[in-house]
């Protein structure tokens, strides 16, 4: 992952609004923390990275599709907390505790979405 201080703030910032729960993020706010870090990933040119990025575009349809796909969604942070979680292992030293809890997050919501029938 890249290493300047706004990916480091990026991740900050992404870690917390995952840990006050995806309800609490606003759409709009998901939308420009996920193009931020697609562009980012695209521009890396780091095939793993941009691997991420054309997730995080399919998780970005499925935010704006109407009416939305739980189990769809929860599939997709699944897929992209599996994929930060190969990542982490190379990122810089001082980068693998929040990359470890990112994954952990998306894993773990991406599994609740995923096995949600209550068809929200």
């Amino acid at each position: 992952m890249a290493q300047d201080p706004t990916s480091a703030d990026m991740l900050a910032s992404t870690i917390h609004a995952l840990q006050s729960g995806l309800t609490q993020v606003p759409l709009s706010a998901a939308m420009d923390a996920t193009e931020a870090w697609q562009q980012q990933f695209l521009q890396s040119g780091q095939p793993e990275l941009q691997d991420i990025a054309r997730e995080i575009g399919n998780l970005q349809s499925l935010l704006t599709e109407k009416p939305l796909n739980g189990p769809a969604i929860g599939r997709s942070l699944s897929l992209l907390g599996s994929q930060v979680s190969q990542q982490t292992a190379a990122a810089p030293a001082e980068r693998q505790l929040g990359l470890s809890q990112l994954s952990t997050l998306l894993l773990r919501l991406g599994g609740e979405l995923e096995t949600d029938n209550n068809g929200q």
